[in-house]
C-alpha cells in the first residue's frame, strides 16, 4: 500500500519538463492559480491518530512526498524544518521525495541528517541531458542514503553512463502526459534500459506519457492506460513489485 502526502500544494516552473506541469492542468479546471504555494491542511497527516491512539498511517507504508508542489521550493522554506521532524518522528514509515531542486537540498537540512535518514529516498528528476547534466553532478556529491533517478517528463535521448554509480538504487522513465504532451520515443526509453542493465541499475518504465512514439509511429495514449501499458511492455529489470 502507499499513501500520497502533500504538504503544500502549488510550485514556479524552473525548466522544460514544468511546461505542461500536470498540477497546473489540474488546477486550471477550477480556476486556480498553481503559483501560489499554500501550506495544506494535510501537513500533519503521518502525525494523524485514530481514537485508539494508532497512527491513521500504519507502520510500513511508502509515502509519496510533495507531489503536487516541490519539497525543496523556495517558498516553503520556513514549513520545511517542521516537515522534517515530521519525517524523522516517522521513522517506522518510507519517504519518497522526487525534487527539481537538488540544487537546494541542503536548504533547511536537519542537523542530524548525518549520511541520510534510512527511511527516505531522494529521487533527482531530470527530464533532457541539459537538466541531467545540471543537476546530477550535485546529485551524486550530496549525503543521501537511498538515491533514486527519475527520467520523468522523458523529452529526448539520455546518456546517463557517466552518473549511474553503485549510488543509485533505480532509474524510473515516463512520458508526458496531458492533450499537450510532447512525444516521448520507446527508442530512448530502450537506450535508458540499456544504460541501466550495463551498470547492473534497477530500471522501471513506469508511464509511457499521453503521446508514445515506436517503430516510427506516433500513439497516442489514454491517461488511464498510460502505467498499464508501460507495465505491460515488460522492460523492467531487477524489479520485483
Amino acid at each position: 500500500m502507499s499513501v500520497s502526502w502533500n504538504l503544500w500544494h502549488g510550485c514556479h516552473k524552473i525548466s522544460e519538463g514544468c511546461r505542461h506541469c500536470y498540477v497546473y492542468r489540474q488546477d486550471s479546471r477550477y480556476d486556480k492559480d498553481s503559483s501560489v504555494v499554500t501550506r495544506t491542511a494535510a501537513f500533519d497527516l503521518p502525525l494523524r491518530c485514530k481514537r485508539n491512539g494508532d497512527f491513521r498511517i500504519p507502520s510500513g507504508e511508502m509515502v509519496y512526498t510533495c507531489f503536487t508542489s516541490d519539497f525543496f521550493l523556495e517558498e516553503a522554506d520556513e514549513w520545511r524544518a517542521e516537515a522534517w521532524a515530521i519525517i524523522r518522528e516517522r521513522c517506522d514509515l518510507s519517504f519518497l521525495i522526487p525534487t527539481k531542486r537538488i540544487d537546494r537540498f541542503r536548504v533547511s537540512l536537519p542537523s542530524d541528517w548525518g549520511d541520510g535518514y534510512d527511511h527516505v529516498a531522494i529521487a533527482c528528476t531530470v527530464e533532457n541531458q541539459d537538466r541531467a547534466n545540471y543537476r546530477l553532478p550535485l546529485f551524486r556529491l550530496l549525503p543521501i542514503r537511498h538515491k533514486l533517478l527519475f527520467c520523468a517528463p522523458l523529452l529526448g535521448a539520455l546518456d546517463l553512463s557517466g552518473y549511474l554509480d553503485d549510488d543509485i538504487e533505480e532509474v524510473s522513465v515516463g512520458g508526458e502526459s496531458g492533450m499537450d504532451a510532447r512525444v516521448c520515443d520507446y527508442d530512448w526509453v530502450l537506450d535508458i534500459r540499456r544504460q541501466c542493465i550495463a551498470a547492473d541499475i534497477p530500471f522501471s518504465f513506469h508511464q509511457t506519457g499521453a503521446r508514445l512514439r515506436k517503430g516510427g509511429k506516433v500513439y497516442r495514449i489514454r491517461r488511464e492506460f498510460q502505467h498499464s501499458q508501460a507495465r505491460r511492455a515488460g522492460i523492467n529489470y531487477k524489479i520485483d513489485r
